[in-house]
């Protein structure tokens, strides 16, 4: 038995006057207790969705619902809901301690319950003993968990989160990430997460969301996100990917690159014209004459942990290869990969359709 979701959007739209559309239609639902990212381009509609749900906005068409109850209308202050914002927000003449406590004052609790929450919520951030501390005293770290701590305060069913992490360095956004997870966890509370850091929102979610254009293109585990785009956009902006034009010759069974394999997927007419991808990091090189392709290397990058190979091969289609083996550029080398790294994607599927079409071949599968 499922729980009721903690936020629905049922047919949203959002128009400013005169103006296209900044979200078209758009459903969907959150459950409690689980981070989810709403990952997109700039412009994508991904903050729109996060202002709607605080209520800083209202929507032109549709509804939006709280615990099962309609909120359209509901001022900001009237949900329960909190807001980390990019910049923080944070009040520069306060210390730590007011800052957190400021919501708490505004609801006129007493002066123990303050005390006690904000040091509960500071225990939480790992920020106990910065009480005093004057926020220009802070480095960018601390002042993201001084924020986090002045919304987790107030006990919010929903943390809204709007790319709070993009002011920080490499490495301090990366500790951060792990800090808000493992945050998360420990609170129990729906955290939306924005961003357009396709590797942040991999590393960090429980659900993913991908925007475009004001609609959502596709939504599920990163897993299934990544291994399982089901369009040129998601493949595209999930990673890097090898996308080729091909043709299902039947179930299990395609041709791209002149050449035909077997592949994991179904459900497609004979002979439908498909797209195929192949993300760089499921092809192995071998020596020139083995693998199940050839192609010519054009050039190489070391990245660190890998290098980055690209090259064509003899029908002129560009390939990206990761790996740890060197190579020369100009040198011929094989590609080897397995049935199960052939992704294989429908023109124009919509994410219903897509599900639709992986329901009904798993089913057909199922009574053979």
């Amino acid at each position: 038995m499922t729980s009721q979701p903690i936020i629905r959007f049922d047919n949203v739209t959002m128009q400013y006057d005169g103006d296209d559309a900044v979200l078209s239609d758009v459903s969907f639902e959150i459950e409690p207790g689980k981070f989810y990212t709403l990952l997109g381009p700039s412009g994508c509609g991904k903050t729109t969705i996060l202002r709607l749900i605080a209520g800083f906005i209202q929507p032109s068409k549709g509804d939006i619902y709280l615990n099962g109850q309609r909120i359209n209308g509901v001022p900001a202050n009237k949900r329960q809901v909190n807001t980390v914002f990019q910049d923080y927000a944070l009040f520069p003449h306060l210390n730590v301690y007011e800052n957190v406590a400021f919501g708490l004052r505004v609801k006129k609790l007493k002066q123990a319950v303050i005390d006690e929450k904000v040091k509960e919520a500071l225990r939480f951030v790992n920020l106990t003993g910065y009480e005093n501390r004057e926020i220009r005293e802070m480095s960018g770290g601390q002042r993201q968990r001084v924020a986090i701590a002045r919304a987790i305060v107030n006990e919010p069913e929903v943390l809204l989160l709007d790319e709070p992490l993009s002011a920080l360095d490499l490495k301090l956004r990366t500790e951060m990430q792990s800090e808000l997870r493992e945050l998360q966890r420990r609170l129990g509370i729906t955290f939306i997460f924005v961003t357009h850091d396709q590797e942040e929102a991999l590393a960090m979610s429980d659900e993913i969301f991908v925007l475009n254009k004001g609609r959502i293109e596709q939504s599920g585990t990163p897993t299934d996100i990544y291994d399982e785009p089901i369009n040129r956009f998601v493949a595209d902006f999930i990673g890097e990917s090898n996308i080729l034009p091909g043709v299902m010759i039947r179930d299990y069974y395609v041709e791209f690159a002149g050449r035909s394999f077997d592949c994991m997927d179904g459900g497609f007419h004979p002979n439908e014209q498909v797209e195929v991808v192949i993300r760089p990091e499921d092809l192995e090189i071998t020596a020139a004459g083995a693998g199940k392709l050839q192609i010519r290397v054009d050039s190489q990058l070391f990245r660190g942990v890998h290098y980055e190979i690209t090259g064509h091969d003899e029908s002129g289609n560009r390939w990206l290869v990761h790996s740890t083996r060197k190579v020369r550029v100009g040198e011929e080398i094989g590609l080897d990969f397995d049935p199960e790294a052939i992704h294989i994607m429908r023109f124009g599927e919509t994410e219903e359709e897509f599900d639709k079409r992986i329901e009904a071949f798993t089913e057909v599968g199922d009574e053979n």
